[in-house]
């Protein structure tokens, strides 16, 4: 008979052992009840749009791609970072004067694409336009290791604002160039530019030691910035397009090393950034990566049954009650049904950063369209709506030359009078994948991609959404 003391130590430290299981299998079981709440959903966002409703998103992609088309270098290529809603430019006196952005240049080369597409512009005219701005980022654009400037001069390309060497701008200008590479594969001289941008870009020089976690930038002053890209963000591509490298990749395992923190709204469970000490979750984290990586239908195999196509569902819906119930009891004249969303963007305080859930205490009624319509391919019924009410009820005073001022408060009755291009830019990506899934389509087709995904861990498990499966 074993004595009671050695009985109760040897159970003990069995349970100690077994405990990290049993957390593990609770998890699993959760999230896998989470899962299939969220399923369905995924599953009511369809491509099968009225002749109304495709009629407005082919006016306001419209719109939002001559953004990119009138404020673009016609030297450089160079896009500028935000322009007047009524189409000019910021004066010479401006501290904004002529400032780009290479976040906003990715968005406009698939821009570019998409008009070619749908002929908005003669597709010669958008090709030389595409070459002028590859050759320059191949050839003149100052880089380090391959990496560029966040804000340089549209003109003359010199650094601007004392930024950095941006980590995550110059992820999502490569969203734009690969794009262009696939969607112009007949034309020889644009994928050699695009292979010569992407594969010299040092990502492991990035990495500034560390094994796993890429720097968020650098600057020659001083250095590399102390922030790393750690949890969940709009980081996604970044690391995908770090893990293909063909030249200098870094190892798979970064997939893993940043954290992954789950949050639950209403129902709805959804990893997010860990900033919860702060409010925040601006919604722009959600949908950047999605602009090209097509995450539909794949989910990771080491991290239970994480799909980040339904993560992202997850966290609008999660947003849109958020507004409409937790904010409209402060801000009942700017919220409602069908008038919801704040991601980062302009505000009368300056530009902001904000979101939720959970709350930012510095939201104050401010709606910013690009928060539905970044949307658009993650739940397009929800996202339509609110983007028709919001033009039907305010008009010319919030929807002009190119779509949607970038935002607007209804209680105070202020509105923005800029336009700024990333948002602009998510807002064209994100209806053309619901239309098409073109920007998808020609992103996916580098295969550097989908081998870094394989490598992730992301896995095929089920057939994309049938609403959402496109042609091609």
């Amino acid at each position: 008979m074993i004595p009671e003391s050695k009985r109760r130590a040897v159970l003990s430290q069995l349970c100690r052992r077994l405990l990290p299981v049993v957390l593990l299998l609770s998890q699993a079981v959760q999230t896998s009840a989470v899962a299939q709440t969220q399923k369905p959903m995924g599953r009511r966002a369809h491509a099968r749009l009225s002749k109304g409703d495709d009629a407005f998103l082919e006016d306001l992609s419209r719109r939002s791609f001559m953004f990119f088309w009138e404020h673009s270098d016609s030297s450089t290529g160079l896009t500028l970072d935000r322009a007047h809603t009524d189409g000019t430019a910021y004066p010479k006196e401006a501290s904004n004067y002529n400032i780009a952005s290479i976040a906003s240049n990715g968005f406009g080369l698939t821009g570019l694409c998409v008009a070619a597409e749908r002929g908005w512009l003669p597709r010669e005219e958008i090709r030389r336009r595409v070459r002028l701005t590859l050759d320059y980022f191949a050839n003149r654009a100052e880089n380090v290791h391959g990496w560029f400037y966040h804000f340089v001069d549209a003109a003359t390309g010199e650094r601007r604002w004392n930024s950095e060497v941006s980590s995550i701008d110059t992820a999502l200008l490569l969203g734009g160039v690969l794009t262009a590479k696939q969607c112009f594969a007949d034309d020889a001289e644009i994928p050699r530019l695009a292979d010569a941008i992407y594969r010299r870009v040092d990502f492991g020089w990035m990495l500034n030691g560390h094994p796993t976690l890429l720097s968020m930038g650098y600057k020659p002053e001083s250095g590399f910035l102390e922030a790393r890209w750690d949890t969940f963000s709009e980081h996604l591509i970044l690391q995908l397009l770090a893990i293909g490298s063909p030249t200098h990749p870094i190892p798979p395992a970064a997939w893993r090393a940043w954290r992954r923190h789950r949050y639950t709204y209403r129902g709805y469970t959804f990893i997010t950034p860990n900033i919860w000490h702060r409010g925040g979750n601006p919604l722009f984290v959600h949908q950047y990566p999605h602009g090209w990586v097509d995450f539909r239908g794949r989910r990771e195999s080491w991290y239970p049954f994480t799909s980040y196509f339904e993560n992202s569902v997850a966290a609008t819906r999660a947003h849109r009650l958020f507004c409409i119930e937790e904010l409209a009891r402060d801000f009942p004249r700017s919220y409602g049904e069908n008038v919801w969303g704040v991601t980062a963007s302009d505000s009368a305080k300056g530009y902001l950063a904000w979101g939720g859930p959970p709350r930012d205490p510095e939201i104050d009624g401010t709606v910013v369209p690009c928060a539905a319509a970044g949307s658009l391919m993650f739940t397009p019924e929800l996202s339509l709506a609110a983007l028709k009410t919001m033009k039907e009820k305010y008009g010319e005073k919030v929807y002009g030359r190119y779509g949607f001022a970038d935002a607007f408060n209804p209680t105070t009755g202020w509105v923005d009078s800029d336009v700024i291009g990333i948002n602009l830019g998510i807002t064209l990506l994100s209806a053309e994948n619901l239309r098409t899934g073109n920007v998808w389509r020609w992103f996916m087709r580098n295969p550097e991609i989908p081998r870094a995904m394989r490598l992730a861990g992301l896995r095929p498990s089920a057939a994309p959404p049938r609403g959402l499966r496109h042609r091609g």
